[in-house]
């Protein structure tokens, strides 16, 4: 009889790589904080995707990758990249507005919204843990919330906002990276959202320039936008989902301390309890799944 097995895995490297993650979207939250008064978020994102093209086409062109760029699915590019520049803009307006530690709870939210976006487009099943997961992470979300104790804020909904377009960009790259490559997916996303930052910057005729103050910043988000999203890609590929959540989780108790020393933010125990569940919803359904793909089908002699 014979199975085929996973790939070994490297949770050390994994580990490494999460780390390096959760340091680069920390760094990019605080420096969005620097420049939330300063610059408007379509500023923020066009000099972020300034910084992002440079990089990517000079890392492609040292690895020789420029050649696999191609616009055999521009239209599916377009369409991930408009939903990743709303998603992105209304996360930079929630830095501003709510505290990090909330922001970032409620960011946690995106895979649960991906488990139902990928039921309604992509077909895939929702099964009872699945459902179980939606229902928990549900009960989070109220937690951080908190309505009726609370007002609902715009931050708080351009938060969730973002988290549910984050998931419609993840839908889109699942669809993308099945015959596309990382560094086509990189360009057209610095490319295209370039774009569409320019646009929206220059449709009054004026776009503050970088100054000493904010430049520093401006090129934190640039670097760390792209360095998040490398270092978390590189994780996963070294070790499983499941592995790889719960150091992702790290993020939200260390953007509290930050946000506790340096923004004098009060830590919210609501917020804290609501995300454990968001995430607990998120590691319930990565169990499950990872369970599933490793059952076996039907043994098979040779």
């Amino acid at each position: 009889m014979s199975t085929q097995s996973d790939p070994p895995s490297n949770v050390p490297l994994a580990a490494l790589w999460m780390i390096g993650a959760v340091v680069a979207f920390s760094s990019m939250a605080v420096a969005g904080r620097e420049l939330s008064t300063a610059l408007s978020t379509f500023e923020l994102m066009t000099y972020r995707s300034a910084i992002g093209m440079v990089l990517v086409v000079a890392v492609g062109a040292a690895a020789g990758t420029l050649g696999q760029i191609s616009t055999t699915r521009l239209r599916g590019h377009t369409l991930r990249n408009v939903f990743h520049f709303i998603g992105q803009n209304l996360w930079f307006l929630a830095v501003g507005l709510i505290p990090l530690a909330q922001l970032f709870a409620l960011e946690f939210t995106s895979p649960l919204w991906v488990m139902a976006l990928a039921a309604l487009f992509l077909g895939e099943r929702l099964t009872p843990v699945k459902i179980g997961a939606g229902v928990m992470g549900f009960v989070g979300v109220l937690i951080v919330v908190q309505p009726g104790s609370v007002p609902f804020s715009i931050g708080m909904g351009a938060a969730l906002l973002a988290a549910v377009c984050f998931a419609i960009t993840a839908i889109f790259t699942k669809r993308l990276t099945r015959d596309q490559s990382i560094t086509c997916i990189l360009f057209w996303l610095t490319l295209i959202q370039l774009i569409l930052g320019l646009v929206f910057c220059l449709y009054d005729g004026h776009m503050a320039l970088p100054s000493a103050t904010t430049l520093p910043w401006i090129i934190v988000i640039g670097i760390a936008g792209l360095l998040a999203h490398f270092c978390l890609t590189s994780a996963f590929a070294h070790a499983p989902a499941s592995v790889v959540m719960p150091i992702d989780f790290a993020r939200l108790p260390l953007i509290a301390v930050v946000g506790m020393i340096f923004y004098a933010e009060p830590l919210q125990w609501g917020v804290l309890i609501g995300a454990i569940l968001i995430f607990g919803a998120n590691y319930m359904n990565i169990l499950a799944e990872h369970r599933r793909s490793r059952s076996p089908a039907m043994p098979m002699d040779v």
